[in-house]
């Protein structure tokens, strides 16, 4: 077994030392009760300690150069005003008169603008700056860690997992590593994540017991990411008054089952009390659910939400629910439908405080797919949208594949048809959007990409998803291009290596793009999967073709794709608005990228690019085979740029593997299309 990584032993990721040094070595004036900036405070006396400032809760003579103050609060000199309705996390930020100035109504907010002014670096400390406001547009910025307590047979310590073992549990016990926790909370913290699950949604007995008798695990957890403004939430098994109760049921409809789940959640408040609420997986997979008793995916989440209420907790119910032991001859179930034909009836119906969490497109996680029409579905519902910054099907950390252009992409759609950017304004309104539909459900979700690898996710460069996520939690209307470059500057300070300008523009050459080389590479035109059923890495183009998990790409010698129409198909298409129903329907309007997810059709189909579909198929796998080529090669030509020699060839020895993978899709998909159709590659390539 490989032993874990030490919390001093680990990559800083985008809090290293020299991020600090703008700060450190400047003298800045904390203001407020001390337990209240306790946390600012001492991050600003560490920067200090390395750089030669100074740091004070009291005025002294002479001028600061910087002050963090939370309002309502003041000491001679140093008036941060009245509370500004500046909310929980909210903050304000200016320069003039030579003081950079950070006010907040309360500690977390004030931390945040700590981490903006971090951010900023030097530039915050030049000229003079309007003051402006800054608050989250969604209030909880979630990470969801499928981490087991147990080692799991299959799945292992983390299922999904492609960065070694859990930060949190190894074995069955908790970690003897607090430390690697606690810096785990400073990375979250400073991309604006608050919120976080520490088990799998998956529940096994063991992870069961967190609720009950393993409940001092969660409060030390708690304890530690408390101070950064971090909730903790748990997933729960919704068996647990039979598994943990002792209970002949757990039919939400039973009152001792009632009883229970307000008693049970009671203790875990009276323990923890900021815990944040409940994350469920029910009816899915395998999980318990309240199908088991005739009741709906409404009564079981009301269920949670009724026990969670008294205390202001949520419960996050997962919209993942689909038959998976489909019979692969019956063409007319859709995986893609099953989250709409569930919960879609049900609107109006759930709790104000149960959110429903919906994948943001119908299936898995895949590198294209549409908008899941769910999000559209439910205005009278909370939704949380989920995405999955762990890579499982985006080349799981072997892989360069940044996230955020993705992202922003499904959460700007808009299913009026319009497009964010013609509906929001500079100051970040999200309009109609699904970031707008996502903030009013208060959660935005992802898988974490985290364990205990020295550089927190595998991959270096697969920390920059991690960044990503969180500050698009913030503001979803960011460039994901600036975020980078907020990555790569704390990341890589100018300071620390040889040629920063050249560093920059190679990242960016290789991550900007590198989602859609990941997709050109592999499924084509949206109709995902064709991957290896055992661990979901690399090419099996009919690996779930006759698979009872339902997901299809029904090629023959004739042509390729999925018949979603009304007309003729599945009708998952009806499942969108006007005007999406009606564009996925029209085999003349469907875009290209996810044409093979919505219809069946020949292999000289004419895309609207001109190209026909087969010859898309070919050009797009050799061309994302060269590209993983170049990103290789660019990367060595920063190999004098003074990074870390561990971190460079980590990157190296990850861009092998990658240029090795994509050759192996591009041949094994072009080979099986070219033996499928008979139909050549026009420009003469090699075909096996």
């Amino acid at each position: 077994m490989a032993v874990a990584a030490r919390a001093n032993d680990i990559h800083p990721a985008w809090l290293p030392a020299q991020a600090w040094r703008a700060i450190g070595s400047r003298h800045t004036l904390v203001s407020g009760a001390e337990e209240s900036v306790a946390t600012v405070y001492a991050e600003v006396r560490a920067a200090c300690a390395r750089f030669g400032g100074s740091v004070t809760r009291l005025s002294v003579d002479g001028e600061a150069d910087l002050m963090l103050a939370l309002t309502g609060t003041a000491h001679p000199g140093a008036t941060a005003g009245a509370p500004g309705g500046l909310g929980d996390e909210g903050y304000t930020i200016g320069r003039a008169g030579g003081l950079t100035t950070v006010t907040a109504d309360a500690p977390a907010g004030l931390l945040y603008g700590l981490f903006h002014v971090v951010r900023l670096g030097e530039s915050a400390f030049g000229g003079d700056l309007a003051t402006r406001t800054h608050r989250p547009a969604i209030r909880r910025r979630m990470l969801d860690h499928w981490d087991n307590v147990d080692v799991h047979p299959v799945m292992g310590q983390v299922e999904r997992g492609y960065s070694g073992g859990s930060i949190f549990w190894r074995d069955g016990a908790i970690t003897d590593d607090p430390d690697r926790v606690r810096a785990y909370a400073r990375l979250l913290a400073a991309s604006g994540v608050n919120a976080l699950t520490i088990n799998n949604v998956n529940v096994g007995r063991t992870e069961a017991r967190l609720l009950t008798d393993r409940l001092d695990d969660v409060a030390t957890f708690a304890g530690i990411f408390r101070p950064y403004g971090i909730r903790l939430h748990l997933s729960v098994t919704f068996a647990a008054p039979m598994v943990l109760g002792g209970l002949d049921t757990a039919d939400p409809h039973d009152q001792t089952v009632r009883d229970w789940w307000a008693a049970t959640t009671a203790q875990v408040y009276a323990r923890v009390p900021d815990f944040g609420g409940y994350v469920v997986k029910a009816d899915s997979e395998g999980q318990p659910g309240p199908f088991a008793y005739g009741r709906s995916h409404a009564d079981g989440a009301n269920l949670l939400a009724d026990a969670l209420a008294p205390h202001g907790g949520v419960v996050h119910w997962r919209a993942f629910v689909y038959n998976h032991r489909r019979d692969w001859r019956d063409r007319s179930t859709d995986r893609a439908r099953a989250a709409y034909d569930h919960f879609a009836p049900l609107d109006g119906q759930f709790r104000d405080n149960a959110i429903v969490q919906v994948k943001y497109g119908p299936v898995d996680f895949q590198p294209r797919e549409p908008v899941s029409p769910v999000i559209a579905a439910m205005p009278a519902t909370r939704l949380a949208v989920e995405l999955q910054v762990t890579q499982e099907y985006t080349g799981q950390q072997r892989h360069v594949c940044y996230l955020a252009p993705l992202w922003s992409e499904m959460l700007g759609f808009r299913f009026d048809g319009d497009s964010l950017e013609a509906d929001g304004d500079a100051d970040g309104d999200l309009g109609a959007s699904v970031a707008a539909i996502t903030a009013r459900g208060g959660t935005l979700a992802a898988v974490s990409n985290v364990g205990d690898d020295p550089f927190w996710c595998g991959h270096p460069l697969a920390q920059a998803n991690l960044y990503a996520f969180g500050r698009l939690g913030w503001d979803p209307t960011a460039d994901p291009a600036a975020l980078l470059d907020e990555w790569i500057d704390l990341t890589f300070p100018a300071d620390a290596v040889a040629d920063p300008a050249q560093l920059r523009q190679t990242l960016h050459a290789m991550m900007d793009d590198s989602w859609r080389t990941y997709e050109r590479y592999t499924a084509p035109l949206g109709v995902g999967f064709m991957v290896n059923p055992a661990g979901h890495y690399g090419p099996s183009v009919d690996g779930y073709e006759y698979s009872q998990w339902g997901t299809y790409h029904f090629a023959d010698r004739d042509g390729v794709g999925v018949d979603r129409t009304r007309a003729t198909g599945t009708g998952y298409a009806g499942q969108y608005p006007k005007p999406w129903s009606d564009v996925y329907e029209s085999l003349a309007d469907c875009p290209d990228e996810l044409l093979l997810f919505f219809h069946h059709v020949p292999y000289g189909h004419v895309l609207h690019s001109g190209s026909t579909v087969i010859q898309h198929i070919y050009d797009t796998h050799f061309a994302g085979a060269d590209e993983a080529i170049a990103m290789r090669d660019r990367w060595r030509d920063v190999a004098d740029a003074g990074l870390d020699p561990a971190l460079y060839a980590r990157v190296a020895d990850r861009l092998d593997e990658q240029v090795r993978s994509a050759r192996e899709w591009r041949d094994q998909v072009n080979t099986y299309f070219f033996r499928k159709s008979g139909v050549p590659d026009a420009r003469g390539r090699r075909i096996h």
